[in-house]
């Protein structure tokens, strides 16, 4: 059912859905419902009659100076008059119930020569906290331009009155349509909410001021203040989506909805739990994905995140467990509605999360749990997102902490004058100066290098990436390998390089899309991975191995020449590896069998870039997604790593760990950061020990063609090593030529890597000296078999090995094992419901 449907539900079945209040309207006991500037009373759409604020009409609040500037306009709505103001001035509000009030301030610019509101530039605070500081008046994001700003403000008692100050700057005015002063009931914004990641409880101040930045009726139309208790709007989550095909929307009968104690009806409308989006059909076999909502919201603050959820899709308890993600940070694990309340019955969590200086988005994500037996399915009805601005983080992002309606002394303010005049002067030559400066060495660097083209971040910041184009059509960027973010190309110099996209040219296929083998300008060959413009899999992925790429820079890691995000486009092109996956070299095609030493030399360079990425960069990064896919060959059979769509930023000094939803691959898959979604350095070891056993028995990590003890090659592969018979599973091709030495060595080297507890595994490092100690095994054994002996060569293997059917997938190809969509589930959360 699309959203289209199911607002044509809510209409039949309630016909006075946008005429009159659902529910019987919170009576508060302060309810100031202020017309400014105005002269009569205003009566709503949603039916409140808001009053003029002329102190002379109500007592219990005050206007002081009182300014005589106001705007009338024809328009008989609540926005048809403004009061302006050209000094600073304050409502004062008398309190009569302590505790929290909303606060909502309406700002439609009106013009009123010779004063503009539309430039109007002015702070507004309430008891202390600065609410907003704008340079202008901020434009609504709907389509009219009356704007809407709620706020959370404690305030009670003659004592701590709610005063509200409007100070405008130098030479510019302050307006205000309309105010709204209502107290909350009890227990809206809870004492302690949980953290993301989760740990000890949060306790939230009864003092600390709350801005609203999303109220949103996941799966259902907006609505209005007439259709809340608490008059609050709601949005609907369209634009929010960001794969709108991975939702599917679904509603009941609002008057089925239960509200369980403790749960008043006034915390949502039944209509938002009335409404929701569960996981769509994605026609896939692996139906493992989430559903993901991103919200742009401003770094460096903390956050309130309340999630509203009700389970009205099953008849039986217990038949839905999933997770919840936030920023990528698990915050609820193994979730079930039902043991928390009933069915078809209101239920909401509150997280706080804090964001840090470089981070503009908080992500939220639904996805059925990967070790849940119940069909895979997940749901939410609704998101809140409030803004805390307590004492030490009062001032708008934008600007710096600078509380307004603070009187200061005369004797001080006038020391303060001449200071910022003096080193004002000196601040003015010395920005002349740099200009000058800048200017002419800017001109001189653009005659030596008139073509050159700067890397552009831009495209990493967009949200959808489906929308906005970020390079113009024509414009040319530089086919040259870059030292920072790689290359910012034209979607039509891709097309020229690929021959637009030519079937023929196609060399692998992955979730994320097709991989293309091309040729630039300068004759340079290159991969060029497209995604998929349909299902947009893998956003979040793209962005990743761009600025992990950027970043870094090794032998044996995959560089990344240049990136393309335009016209619903996201393309990334590598440098050629002519050689493929390791994966194809091991089994599944008709390559060469790789001799011992070629293994080994392989193992060893893959073992160096993650040592690089662990210990070699400015800060530990963890891939995530080591398999031998992952691992490409040059002509030369030089090893990189490769794909870092999944690699996350690993613990600080202060840390042990990093706490993350669980991604990676199914048979990979650290079984401690699984368990514990606890992820460290140690993770990219354990997968590694599972490449290092692939290599020596050409088999792939999960294989259910094979008898039931040898299905997976971890459990398979260890008990023969722990007996000391490693030689009986290993590749046939190996035989008479691999050292028993070696093998010992390698093999010690990779049970130690799939050790059960990170702790007990090696540095990736000590890992990389055990293999070049194998290698050395093996050459001193080659040089003896090489005068005729080999007393110490594995001559005898049974025959064990079945054959592999390949089919592409993956970077280049990936080997079908013939597992069902339970053995081959993979454990990547991607943006969309595919298979990595």
């Amino acid at each position: 059912m699309d959203t289209t449907t199911t607002l044509l539900l809510l209409l039949l079945l309630h016909p006075l859905l946008f005429s009159k209040p659902l529910v019987a309207a919170f009576v508060p006991k302060d309810d100031f419902l202020i017309n400014c500037g105005g002269a009569t009373t205003v009566t709503s759409d949603d039916g409140r009659a808001f009053l003029p604020d002329d102190s002379g009409h109500r007592s219990s609040f005050t206007l002081s100076p009182i300014s005589r500037n106001v705007v009338v306009t024809n328009s008989s709505d609540l926005h048809g008059s403004a009061r302006l103001f050209t000094q600073k001035s304050e409502y004062r509000f008398r309190i009569g119930r302590t505790g929290r009030h909303f606060l909502r301030l309406h700002f439609r610019p009106l013009r009123s020569p010779p004063c503009d509101p539309k430039s109007a530039v002015f702070s507004v605070a309430a008891n202390g906290f600065t609410l907003f500081h704008t340079s202008s008046h901020p434009k609504s994001s709907a389509s009219s331009s009356v704007l809407l700003k709620e706020f959370i403000i404690a305030a009670g008692s003659t004592s701590n009155p709610l005063t509200l100050v409007f100070a405008p700057s130098h030479g510019s005015v302050a307006f205000i349509n309309a105010i709204e002063v209502i107290s909350m009931p009890d227990g809206m914004i809870p004492s302690v909410a949980s953290p993301v990641p989760p740990g000890a409880g949060v306790n939230i101040s009864s003092d600390v001021a709350f801005e609203t930045v999303y109220r949103i009726n996941v799966g259902g139309p907006s609505l209005g203040p007439r259709n809340d208790s608490l008059w609050r709007a709601w949005e609907t989550d369209r634009q929010f989506l960001i794969n709108s095909a991975s939702a599917h929307t679904v509603s009941t009968n609002p008057a089925s909805i239960r509200y369980p104690a403790g749960v008043p009806a006034h915390m949502a409308p039944n209509l938002v739990y009335a409404t929701a989006q569960e996981m769509a059909d994605a026609n896939v076999g692996n139906q493992k994905f989430n559903i993901s909502w991103l919200f742009k919201v401003d770094s460096h603050f903390n956050y309130l995140v309340r999630l509203h959820f009700c389970d009205f899709l099953n008849v039986a308890v217990h038949s839905m467990l999933f997770d919840v993600y936030i920023n990528n940070q698990s915050a609820l694990s193994l979730f079930d509605i039902t043991t928390k309340t009933e069915l078809s019955t209101a239920y909401f969590v509150d997280f706080v999360v804090n964001l840090p200086m470089e981070s503009h988005k908080i992500m939220v994500q639904v996805g059925p749990s990967q070790v849940s037996n119940s069909p895979p399915n997940a749901i939410l009805n609704g998101v809140e997102i409030l803004k805390f601005i307590d004492s030490e983080n009062a001032f708008d992002a934008s600007h710096g902490a600078r509380l307004i309606g603070v009187e200061e002394r005369k004797k001080k303010k006038k020391v303060i004058l001449v200071i910022p005049s003096c080193l004002g002067g000196v601040a003015l030559l010395g920005l002349v100066i740099s200009v000058f400066l800048l200017y002419f060495g800017r001109r001189k660097k653009a005659k030596k290098a008139a073509v050159a083209r700067l890397p552009s971040p831009v495209a990493l910041h967009a949200h959808t990436g489906n929308s906005e184009t970020k390079v113009s059509a024509g414009s040319y960027a530089s086919s040259k390998p870059s030292q920072g973010l790689g290359q910012l190309l034209a979607f039509s110099e891709i097309q020229q390089v690929t021959k637009n996209f030519d079937e023929s040219l196609v060399i692998g296929v992955g979730g994320f899309g097709k991989v293309y083998k091309g040729v630039l300008d300068n004759g340079i060959v290159v991969a060029v991975k497209r995604g998929n413009p349909r299902s947009q899999q893998g956003l979040a992925e793209f962005r990743t191995e761009i600025e992990m790429l950027s970043k870094l820079r090794h032998r044996h890691l995959v560089s990344l020449i240049g990136y393309c995000h335009e016209a619903n486009e996201m393309v990334l092109v590598y440098e050629y590896m002519a050689g493929g996956p390791l994966r194809k070299h091991l089994y599944g095609s008709d390559l060469p069998a790789l001799s011992w030493k070629q293994r080994l030399e392989i193992c060893i360079g893959a073992a160096k870039g993650l040592h690089y990425l662990h210990t070699g960069a400015a800060e530990t990064i963890i891939h995530r997604d080591v398999k031998t896919t992952n691992i490409l060959l040059d002509e030369n059979l030089t090893a990189k790593v490769a794909d870092f769509g999944l690699s996350k930023s690993g613990p600080t000094l202060e840390q042990t760990h990093v706490s993350t939803a669980v991604k990676g691959s199914f048979g990979y898959l650290d079984p401690e950061y699984f368990r514990r979604q606890r992820l460290t350095e140690k993770s990219d070891v354990y997968s590694f020990g599972v490449v290092l056993m692939e290599v020596l028995c050409a088999r792939p990590a999960i294989n259910p063609a094979l008898p039931r003890d040898q299905v997976n090659i971890v459990e398979w592969a260890t008990n023969w090593q722990k007996r000391g018979q490693l030689e009986q599973i290993i590749d046939p091709h190996l035989v008479g030529t691999i050292s028993l030495d070696s093998l010992r060595k390698f093999g010690e080297t990779a049970e130690k890597c799939l050790a059960e507890h990170g702790a007990e595994r090696p540095s990736m490092g000590d890992v990389l000296w055990n293999l070049e100690y194998a290698l050395q095994l093996q050459e001193s054994f080659t040089r003896v078999i090489g005068e005729g002996s080999s007393t110490n060569g594995i001559e005898d293997l049974p025959e064990w090995i079945p054959q592999i059917e390949t089919r592409e997938h993956d970077n280049f190809s990936v080997v079908s094992d013939g597992t069902d969509g339970v053995t081959s589930r993979v454990f990547s959360q991607l943006i969309d419901p595919r298979g990595r």
